[in-house]
């Protein structure tokens, strides 16, 4: 068993407070903005120069002046402001962004993260990961635990290029949550249905385990 990515969505939703600051990335973290509770109020902000990013727009009603950083469609929320990337890059390395969360090819047990990247592959460029990894408060990593042919996406080293190192608090992954510490990668909550030893099995590094926070 494992959270599906629903769910997983909903986990990282948990994480968020009433008046934060969010830069999700593409993908998996554009599910979040669905399960945010109703009592808390995000201000999702895209690097390409909005502040005040609303939900992905109906079917006909696309306008193609509004697009994220992904290059997807999106509307916008009342008070939301339009700003050039020089002032948006300017947010994320000031540290006015209180979370950013983003998906990964690898996380390592020092809090590594590669994410831009495989080599002999065609890619668009790196975008905005790396300063946003360094410039905001919280970085958490939204992914699957394992890649497509079972191999390990929770290393003890990145062998891909890398976006940041020692720049992710925690991981949420379809088995588990796993904090990055000083004493190394601690399992603090597991998914309905998965064990420990599944988790250890289907992590390269040691665990230190901690399910009672």
């Amino acid at each position: 068993m494992s959270w599906t990515r629903e769910q997983m969505a909903a986990r990282a939703a948990a994480e968020l407070n009433d008046g934060d600051y969010v830069n999700l990335g593409i993908g998996l973290p554009t599910l979040i903005p669905n399960y945010v509770k109703d009592d808390v109020e995000l201000v999702l902000q895209s690097e390409n120069g909005i502040l005040g990013v609303g939900a992905y727009p109906f079917d006909g009603e696309e306008d193609p002046d509004l697009i994220n950083a992904g290059k997807e469609t999106v509307t916008l929320r009342k008070g939301a402001a339009f700003f050039d990337s020089a002032t948006s890059f300017g947010m994320i390395r000031g540290g006015k962004v209180d979370a950013a969360i983003l998906g990964a090819m690898q996380v390592s047990q020092g809090g590594d993260i590669a994410n831009w990247m495989i080599p002999g592959k065609m890619v668009k460029g790196m975008g905005g990961a790396m300063d946003l990894v360094h410039g905001a408060k919280k970085v958490i990593v939204l992914m699957e635990h394992t890649a497509r042919d079972g191999s390990y996406k929770i290393v003890k080293e990145c062998s891909l290029p890398y976006t940041g190192r020692g720049v992710v608090q925690r991981i949420i992954a379809g088995l588990d949550v796993l904090d990055v510490t000083e004493s190394g990668l601690v399992l603090r909550e597991l998914a309905p249905g998965v064990t420990e030893d599944e988790v250890r099995a289907k992590t390269e590094p040691k665990l230190v385990v901690d399910l009672s926070s």
